[in-house]
């Protein structure tokens, strides 16, 4: 039976067309949904299934991305000096552990299948999910979780579709 999925793929260097004007000098996967931005719900849906390394396939103008990730200590240090520990864990929530992250460059918008390409040499010879941070899912149970546990029993891959309507 194949190794279990531990890491995970984040094409995220798409230009936001669809979401014109507002991803003009914004990553549409930096758009708030209520309180926080998308991508940090996929991040979390891929935590939920067990993922311990993740991989963003970033492209120019995805800084934000890298920067909403990283150990913020100034912001984190005020948030305890006014003791609101509530935020500071919830900053605290976001952070990856060192190496447990990675980020790769797609040059060129060349598609999704170029983009998972993009992050071969980090991923290795071994499974793991692709995780679009556009498709918000919201399910009891993480669909991640739900293909990560098909996966484990049956050891082949696994594909999760969604019905669109014609544009």
């Amino acid at each position: 039976m194949a190794s279990r999925i531990r890491k995970a793929v984040f094409p995220v260097g798409g230009m936001g067309t669809r979401f014109l004007p507002a991803t003009k000098a914004m990553p549409k996967e930096m758009l708030p949904v209520v309180d926080k931005p998308l991508i940090q719900y996929a991040v979390e849906e891929a935590r939920a299934a067990g993922i311990e390394e993740f991989i963003f396939v970033t492209g120019r103008g995805k800084s934000a991305i890298e920067d909403h990730f990283d150990h913020t200590v100034e912001l984190h240090n005020i948030l305890v000096e006014r003791g609101d520990h509530e935020k500071a864990a919830l900053i605290r929530g976001s952070m990856f552990e060192p190496g447990q992250v990675a980020y790769t460059r797609q040059q060129e918008a060349l598609g999704l299948g170029h983009a998972v390409w993009c992050a071969r040499n980090l991923v290795g010879d071994e499974p793991f999910a692709v995780l679009l941070a556009d498709d918000l899912v919201m399910a009891e149970t993480p669909c991640l979780k739900q293909m990560v546990d098909v996966f484990d029993s049956s050891g082949g891959n696994v594909i999760a579709v969604m019905d669109i309507p014609p544009e």
